[in-house]
This record gives C-alpha cells, sequence and structure tokens, in this order.
C-alpha cells in the first residue's frame, strides 16, 4: 500500500512557499503567519486596553500604572510556542479567532494577581477587554500593521535592492553599443547600460508610488458609528479617541466606514506591487532574450548542471523563475486588489478568506525578486557578440543618412531627392554592405562636414546620447 505522506510527522508542506522555497520567503512567516496574525490582534487589543483607560474614556475605571502596562505588553512580546497552541486551543472551543484572543487576555489579567503578589488593578479591568470593539476593529488594524511591517523591512529592502543592482549594472554597461530589435527586428542601435536603465527607471516609478501608499485603520464599532460607545460613555469623545489611537500606532485613521475598514489602500498597494511584478517580469524575459542571442553568459552562481542531457547548456533558470513567480503573483494580487474593494453592505465575510493570502502573493512576489538579483549577479556582458551584431546589420544606418539629407534639404542643398524613398530603394528586401552606404552617401553631394560625418559614422557609434542618458539619470541609490 502507498503510504499517506499526510500521515508523515513533520507533514510535508503543502505549498513550494512553505516548501522548497521556504528559505526566500521565511521572514514573511513574522507577518503573515496565523500565529503572526494572533500575535497581532494582542498586541492591538492590549494597546486599545491601555489607551482606553489611559484616556480615561470610562469613568471609574482603573487605570494601569507602568508596571501594569509592562506586563500587558509583555504578553505580547512573550508570545511563543506555548501561547501559540494555547491560542489555538481556545480557537477551537470558540470557532472564532478575534473571541479567542479576548479569552486569551482574560486568562492572562486573572494570572496577573500572582505575578504582583495580589497588588494590582489588572483583575480588574476584564469588563474592558476589546470594549466597544468589533472584530473587524481589530483585524483591520492588525492587518494594516502586518502588511506595513512586511512591505517596510522586506518587500521594499529587497525591490530597493533589485533596482540599485540593476542600476550599477547599467552603469557598467552605459557605453556598450548594442544592436536593438523594435517589432524582433534590427534597428537603430543603443546601449546595454541605456536599455537597463529603462527599466530602473521604470522600476523606482513603482517604488516610489508603493513608498507613498498609505495603510488605513478602522476603530468605530459593530457597523462604524460609535453606536455602543456613546450609550455606554456618552461624555467621551469617541471619534477623537479612535483617531488618536490609529494613529498611534503609526496607520492613517479611515473615520467613515462600516462594519470593515473599505480595504481601498490594499487594493491600491497591491495594484502597484503587481505593476512593479510586471515591469519586473518585462526586464526577466528581455534577460532571457539577451542571453539566448549571447549578449549574456551566465557564468557564476547558476548551479553545475544547465540541461538534464546537454552538458553544454546554463539554462537562464533564475529568469524563467523568477517570470513564473511573478506571473502567480500579479495573478493573486489582481485577485486580493478585485475582491477587498467589494462588501455586500455593511460586510460580509469573503475579505476574511481573501485577506489570508496576501502572504502567499508577496511570497512569490519576493522569491521572484530573489531570482532576479541572483540571476543578474551571473551574468557577464559579451561585448564580442554584441560588436558582432551590430557589423552584421548596416541597415540601421539607413536613419541616419535619411536624417542628414533632410536636414541638409532644409539648409537649401538641392538634388538629394525623397530621403526616404531613395534609402527604401537602397534598403528594403535586401543586404547592404557598410561599403554600399559608403559609396551611397559619397554621390549625393552633401556638405563636407555631413558627408565626412556620415562616412566616420559605424552601427557601433551610432548610439546617439544613450551613454550620457545613463550617467545623467541612474545613480544606484535612485
Amino acid at each position: 500500500m502507498v503510504q499517506n505522506l499526510a500521515n508523515l510527522e513533520p507533514r510535508p508542506a503543502l505549498g513550494p512557499l512553505d516548501g522548497r522555497y521556504a528559505p526566500v520567503v521565511a521572514p514573511l512567516v513574522d507577518y503573515f503567519s496565523e500565529p503572526a496574525l494572533g500575535r497581532m490582534r494582542l498586541h492591538v487589543e492590549v494597546e486599545w486596553l491601555i489607551h482606553l483607560l489611559s484616556e480615561s474614556a470610562l469613568p471609574g475605571a482603573p487605570i494601569p500604572n507602568q508596571a501594569e502596562c509592562d506586563y500587558l505588553r509583555s504578553i505580547v512580546s512573550s508570545f511563543g510556542g506555548p501561547q501559540i497552541e494555547e491560542l489555538a486551543a481556545i480557537e477551537r472551543y470558540t470557532a472564532h479567532d478575534v473571541k479567542a484572543v479576548e479569552y486569551f487576555l482574560q486568562r492572562r489579567l486573572r494570572e496577573a494577581a500572582d505575578f504582583f503578589d495580589g497588588e494590582t488593578c489588572l483583575t480588574e479591568l476584564e469588563p474592558a477587554l476589546h470594549f466597544g470593539c468589533t472584530s473587524e476593529d481589530i483585524n483591520s488594524l492588525s492587518y494594516a500593521l502586518l502588511v506595513m511591517g512586511a512591505m517596510e523591512r522586506i518587500w521594499l529592502p529587497a525591490a530597493t535592492s533589485l533596482c540599485d543592482q540593476l542600476a550599477a549594472l547599467a552603469q557598467d554597461h552605459a557605453g556598450l553599443a548594442m544592436l536593438s530589435r523594435t517589432h524582433g527586428q534590427a534597428a537603430t542601435p543603443t546601449t546595454l547600460g541605456k536599455e537597463l536603465a529603462v527599466t530602473v527607471h521604470r522600476l523606482r516609478r513603482q517604488l516610489d508610488r508603493i513608498r507613498a501608499d498609505e495603510y488605513l485603520g478602522k476603530f468605530n464599532g459593530a457597523t462604524g458609528t460609535y453606536g455602543a460607545h456613546v450609550v455606554a460613555a456618552p461624555g467621551t469623545d469617541w471619534i477623537a479617541l479612535s483617531r488618536s489611537f490609529v494613529e498611534k500606532l503609526g496607520l492613517t485613521w479611515n473615520p467613515l466606514t462600516t462594519q470593515i475598514e473599505s480595504h481601498d489602500w490594499q487594493s491600491e498597494l497591491y495594484a502597484d506591487v503587481a505593476r512593479f511584478g510586471r515591469i519586473a517580469h518585462n526586464l526577466a524575459t528581455d534577460i532571457w532574450t539577451y542571453i539566448s542571442l549571447g549578449y549574456f553568459a551566465q557564468v557564476r552562481g547558476q548551479g553545475t548542471v544547465g540541461s538534464s542531457t546537454m552538458p553544454h547548456k546554463v539554462n537562464p533558470i533564475r529568469f524563467e523563475n523568477a517570470e513564473a513567480n511573478l506571473e502567480i503573483s500579479g495573478a493573486l494580487l489582481d485577485t486580493l486588489s478585485a475582491t477587498l474593494v467589494t462588501s455586500r453592505l455593511q460586510r460580509d465575510l469573503t475579505d476574511s478568506t481573501t485577506q489570508r493570502n496576501i502572504g502567499v502573493a508577496l511570497g512569490h512576489s519576493l522569491l521572484a525578486l530573489d531570482n532576479l538579483s541572483r540571476g543578474l549577479a551571473g551574468l557577464d556582458a559579451n561585448a564580442a557578440a554584441m560588436a558582432a551584431d551590430l557589423e552584421a546589420n548596416p541597415e540601421v544606418l539607413a536613419e541616419p543618412i535619411q536624417s542628414v539629407m533632410r536636414a541638409a534639404a532644409l539648409a537649401g542643398v538641392t538634388g538629394l531627392g525623397d530621403p526616404y524613398e531613395r534609402l527604401k530603394e537602397l534598403t528594403r528586401g535586401q543586404r547592404v554592405t557598410q561599403a554600399q552606404f559608403t559609396e551611397f552617401v559619397g554621390s549625393l553631394g552633401l556638405p563636407p562636414d555631413d558627408e565626412a560625418r556620415l562616412r566616420a559614422l559605424t552601427p557601433a557609434s551610432y548610439t546617439g546620447l544613450a551613454e550620457e542618458l545613463v550617467r545623467r539619470y541612474m545613480t544606484e541609490s535612485g
């Protein structure tokens, strides 16, 4: 009988992020695992309890001193293996994840008497736990803090590092002439550095958008009206208290919501991350193509086996892996972005399931960034291959010759005819050598300076201001 792998201990990972690629995405576990979500909910509940009482929002309620606040916060900082199991056990009983957090905290308040040898107000604070809250008050702040932390500490540093790495490569090859291919055909030459710089510029624009994205939270009760708050403590300025609490956590306060925070900020963020990923996907496919053309040699860190049967090959696996993971990430981010902005009336629970996949979407994105970085680190530009390609395609000089003829005609030179038609007749449907171009230029009757400039021109020297553009607009730090 075939063994049931689900019965193995430890159980094999179902997905690649928790299995094959776990080392790369491991830092995200601190933000998007169930224990991470539980710990952040505890943090929000504890900080709300302290804020609520410290601001005397509930007349007559005890106000915890510094030592008692430290005790409450230690519940979060000490949250580890045993506590994770305990919270999971409570949730199995409650069948409600946020209510389980409240019960977990109740136990800690009851244990405070032993910690303080009986001298503490914490044992009196159970009625203040989760006061005025709906689950989404806790969840909206928890998810916002988790996403913000993951973006600022993990994803953005990785994306920024990739851009800096690519910018350095662009600078190194700012003047390395390369044949362009528009519509897949030989076109006006450029430089390798300039083409890489275009991608850096695009990616950095998206990073600027992502850094400017807001992280919103709500804290206004069951349907966003502060209904229970006002009835329980009508003298408290609940709107001001809500705002100060959300902003104290480092988030942007959303004043108008239903039961749920509207998640528009999440939709905006994930759309921006997905767009960054699509530009990075474009990079992966272009580099893959340059490798296939021989413009790049893969020389370091690519593994000792390229093909199981063809020893000469070094497959561009880093770029193919990045390509696939960016497609998966983009699809998930699109789904998150589209789904999270919709809600039935005052709320439904589609967002609860959807948000549990944020880490998966960002995990595939992070994995792609890692593969792109490792792939770029293993490349050497093959200047000889690029030079040979340029030399084999002198027809790209038809453009500058035509342009000089146009300028000369405007300056009063006669007898040039229609520049475009003459160059089309010379080049279209046939191969033209450098010598033929030189002969053609000599037959035009151009001013001496124009003729000398065109005679000296080669595909390798016809790169315009490409190098200057890189030098002027590209730095490692952006």
